[in-house]
């Protein structure tokens, strides 16, 4: 399954590269949109350099292409690089303040950052968008649990666990035993 997956991304590489190389891609979006796809491309053989160069790219033909600045900014959290993460996740709030995607990996950078509560802030705002996001409540329990808050800790990852998020068996060993309960 896996060498087709990866053979399918090369077939889509060389058409999005012959379609930029024609003499007249039809409307600016539709080229910003083969940028961006290309850059999705390159990020998902973790060619993270290429899918940034693409996703400027895209940003340089529509500057308020939010999607482009959440993408480059999972390119630069796969890198390490959290606060270009971040500062492209801010752009894309800026174009739609109502993106629970941004928010939630914001969350994520500020986490690896160790910046907890402000990604506790993020997880929260992703929810408040979109209350269906199960990795959201995990990583916001996860988050919780760190801080030591386990009853927090243990509402959250219920919450993704109803929403059919499976939770690391070792995880909740680890919750039980620091938190004395069993549920």
């Amino acid at each position: 399954m896996k060498a087709r997956i990866g053979k399918q991304i090369i077939v889509a590489l060389a058409i999005i590269h012959f379609l930029l190389s024609c003499a007249s891609v039809p409307k600016e979006q539709t080229k910003a949109n083969l940028y961006y796809n290309r850059g999705i491309a390159y990020a998902e053989k973790g060619q993270y350099d290429q899918a940034i160069s693409d996703y400027n790219k895209a940003l340089e033909v529509n500057p308020r292409y939010a999607e482009a600045y959440i993408n480059r900014g999972v390119a630069y959290a796969k890198k390490g690089q959290y606060d270009q993460a971040i500062s492209d996740y801010n752009r894309a709030l800026e174009i739609n303040p109502k993106d629970a995607v941004a928010y939630y990996n914001r969350g994520i950078a500020y986490g690896r950052k160790g910046e907890y509560d402000q990604e506790i802030s993020d997880y929260t705002k992703a929810l408040e968008i979109n209350p269906k996001l199960p990795e959201a409540y995990y990583n916001r329990g996860i988050t919780y649990y760190l801080k030591k808050e386990y009853d927090k800790s243990w509402d959250d990852i219920k919450k993704g666990q109803d929403l059919g998020y499976q939770v690391p068996p070792k995880f909740l060993d680890d919750l039980r035993k620091a938190s004395g309960r069993q549920n």
